[in-house]
């Protein structure tokens, strides 16, 4: 496919908000499939027009809605179909209960496989979580576009449940807090 209807096909999916791919997304966007496929998307990467944020995830970087939610659709390409959200440090420090700012790293439950993926918008830490869907939505703040994140409580038990450190809580604010 030439470069230039390349870009034309990915700017209209752009416009519709869609500008993070999987390859199977990528055969409908660009309308071809197999080894075609293969070399026009080897091809767009050579050139800037994709970029491979991580295996089998591309991201159109000229798209206008590159920025904070780009970390959570690239989520949702690697753990399509499974209940993904925020949580454990990165959901605690933004509900205020971990003083420190977790920089260059998110933190994600899953009900898919856990992985940690590096990216140049960020590392993508996925762990794994058993419980049943309907004990998760509950638990879940919604913010429109973005993955959900956990709320206070949930996001505590997450951590405690996982066994990572709990050692940088601040207990008087995650008691002081009206989900209790």
């Amino acid at each position: 496919m030439r470069r230039d209807e390349a870009l034309r096909r990915l700017a209209n999916a752009d416009a519709s908000g869609l500008y993070v791919y999987r390859k199977q997304d990528l055969s409908i966007v660009l309308g071809e499939s197999g080894r075609a496929l293969d070399r026009t998307v080897c091809s767009l990467a050579a050139g800037g027009v994709l970029e491979r944020a991580t295996h089998g995830v591309y991201v159109f970087p000229l798209s206008r809605h590159v920025g904070a939610g780009t970390l959570d659709d690239i989520v949702r390409c690697l753990r399509p179909g499974r209940v993904t959200w925020e949580s454990c440090e990165s959901a605690l420090s933004q509900w205020g209960v971990i003083s420190q700012i977790p920089v260059g790293r998110t933190t994600y439950m899953t009900t898919g496989r856990e992985g940690e993926f590096h990216t140049r918008f960020g590392v993508i830490d996925l762990t794994h979580s058993k419980l049943a869907p309907s004990r998760i939505i509950g638990n879940l703040v919604y913010r429109g576009g973005r993955l959900p994140i956990a709320t206070k409580r949930f996001a505590y038990d997450n951590l405690r449940s996982t066994g990572r450190n709990a050692g940088l809580i601040d207990m008087d604010e995650l008691e002081d807090d009206d989900e209790w």
